[in-house]
């Protein structure tokens, strides 16, 4: 069974000592230098977050980086992470500018998927809003071979399967689906037994990590610092697995780990580390 089992390590799990609106949010590890650790912990996908990528981009440019992640056979590469994309006005302008370089890079990377949030500390969903301007990313996202997965996110406007469901039905698109993340489902109290709820078509992307018993506040905080590896806190990791496969989930599994202490490590320690906790979960 493992044999058939391909592992993601998202942007964060391997970027090194950074996170999402630090400082900075490029990786003080060359690209080059991250596929290699990737791939030779045996991971067959990567993930790549917008502003770190357009560094590399600059830097090098998309022919070299597409070189690079087949030399190291990097196959299933995600893009995140686009907000406001829903909005109007100057944060959705914002968002515009990020989107597009989004599909630019989807396209010249063959990437597998975009990532795409929700209205972060905000309560309420317009579903019907939501759901077309979903549907008119969907749109754009195909012409250049992509999916676009939303997140569920405890502490935003899609917090649980309902919504996350009324939002990508609605728009109906064949390449938009939902990214089920097992640190937002626990922490969001959404359990395991309802993602038999979403149908097969809707689940585009998956992560997993581990986190400990009791969350620190605020909770954002705690999903950027405090996540540890598979195996290594109190979440029932094989449990959500079983439940994803026997909803008819069949792509990569991403590996997502936003942790103060395991972004300190050398990066070929990162790298395996990640690759043999998660996949370990696979045998249990």
């Amino acid at each position: 069974m493992n044999q058939d089992i391909e592992l993601l390590a998202a942007y964060w799990t391997i970027a090194g000592d950074i996170y999402p609106m630090g400082p900075t949010e490029v990786s003080p590890f060359s690209f080059e230098n991250r596929m290699e650790a990737a791939g030779q912990a045996g991971f067959k996908g990567i993930g790549l977050v917008h502003n770190g990528m357009m560094d590399t981009v600059d830097k090098i440019g998309y022919p070299a980086m597409t070189a690079i992640l087949e030399k190291n056979g990097i196959k299933h590469v995600e893009l995140e992470f686009l907000v406001d994309w829903y909005l109007s006005g100057e944060r959705r302008r914002q968002s515009d500018k990020v989107r597009q370089e989004l599909l630019e890079a989807a396209e010249a990377l063959g990437a597998r998927s975009i990532k795409i949030g929700p209205g972060i500390g905000q309560e309420i969903a317009d579903v019907k809003l939501m759901a077309k301007e979903f549907r008119l990313l969907c749109q754009q996202a195909a012409e250049v071979g992509t999916n676009v997965v939303l997140e569920i996110m405890p502490f935003s406007n899609v917090r649980n399967i309902e919504t996350a469901l009324a939002i990508v039905e609605r728009a109906d698109q064949p390449n938009g689906g939902l990214l089920l993340d097992i640190w937002h489902l626990e922490r969001g109290g959404i359990k395991f037994s309802e993602i038999s709820k979403i149908p097969a078509r809707f689940i585009k992307s998956i992560e997993l990590n581990d986190a400990h018993k009791y969350a620190i506040e605020p909770l954002w905080m705690d999903t950027i610092h405090k996540r540890v590896l598979p195996g290594d806190g109190t979440f029932d990791v094989p449990a959500f697995i079983k439940a994803v496969q026997a909803a008819g989930y069949e792509g990569p599994w991403g590996l997502e780990v936003l942790s103060d202490t395991h972004r300190k490590l050398p990066l070929e320690q990162m790298a395996n580390r990640a690759y043999e906790s998660t996949i370990s979960q696979f045998r249990k």
